[in-house]
């Protein structure tokens, strides 16, 4: 099963943009995820588990570094969409 995940990361700091590309960076690093980022959200899509469990790996390491960032996601069967990014 596919899933394709619409996230937009918001950190709680003056410095916001380093924190934003750190966290697109290092999906971008993961071969098995596809990832297009516009604007104002990164598209991640990928097989189901695995990419949940590396979205919430990296949404942890984000926390952890910045401290408080708010996530927005959109989760949608990636199997149901007529066309893959």
């Amino acid at each position: 099963m596919k899933l394709v995940a619409e996230i937009s990361m918001y950190p709680l700091k003056e410095q916001y943009i380093e924190p934003i590309q750190e966290f697109i960076d290092r999906l971008n690093t993961y071969e098995r995820l596809s990832v297009l980022t516009s604007a104002t959200n990164t598209v991640v899509s990928g097989d189901y588990l695995p990419t949940m469990q590396l979205l919430a790996e990296e949404m942890q390491r984000s926390h952890k570094k910045v401290g408080q960032a708010i996530f927005v996601c959109k989760f949608l069967n990636g199997d149901k969409m007529s066309t893959d990014i």
